[in-house]
């Protein structure tokens, strides 16, 4: 795990199951139309249960670029949010991250979250290039601290090697290593 301490607020970049995280909020890589089929989305609908897919059918569609927030079901969070970086079926781009992000992490901060957890929103199966990602991700989450939050703990939950090192290597760059 690489952590560094930004205006007060814990970034931690590691390989877990996001799905597993005690957080106040999660941050689903969702769709548009917020149906939780597979990669980030299909595992949070697996061990939530039924619940969380059932609140995203009276919440959505929602806009690419959107974000959405439901219970958690069955998940040891106390909320999910949706980031929709991309259309069912579709690819995610630059824009359409950056937008999610930004969205969800206004969205924790008007539901009082203090900590939350965050895959790589739109580079698994929205096929985004993950440094590009990362750093985008990074990039966004420095704007949105820079304008003053109750955040306490973000925490990025990432899948394999890979992955955790496009996010240590945009962390690095993006913070200065706090």
């Amino acid at each position: 795990m690489t952590a560094i301490t930004y205006n007060g607020v814990r970034i931690e970049v590691l390989e877990a199951d996001i799905t597993e995280q005690a957080v106040d909020a999660i941050v689903n890589a969702a769709n548009s139309d917020l149906v939780l089929g597979s990669g980030v989305a299909g595992a949070i609908a697996r061990k939530g249960g039924p619940a969380i897919q059932e609140a995203c059918d009276r919440h959505g569609p929602i806009q690419v670029g959107e974000a959405a927030i439901t219970g958690a079901g069955n998940l040891p969070a106390q909320c999910v949010i949706h980031a929709a970086s991309m259309r069912l079926g579709g690819k995610a781009s630059a824009e359409s991250i950056r937008g999610s992000v930004a969205h969800s992490l206004r969205l924790a901060e008007a539901h009082g979250v203090r900590t939350i957890a965050l895959p790589a929103v739109g580079m698994g199966i929205a096929g985004f290039p993950l440094q590009e990602g990362a750093r985008i991700m990074m990039q966004t989450l420095k704007a949105h601290l820079d304008g003053g939050t109750q955040l306490q703990l973000v925490r990025f939950c990432l899948f394999g090697a890979e992955a955790v090192g496009a996010f240590e290597t945009a962390l690095q760059e993006v913070f200065g290593g706090g």
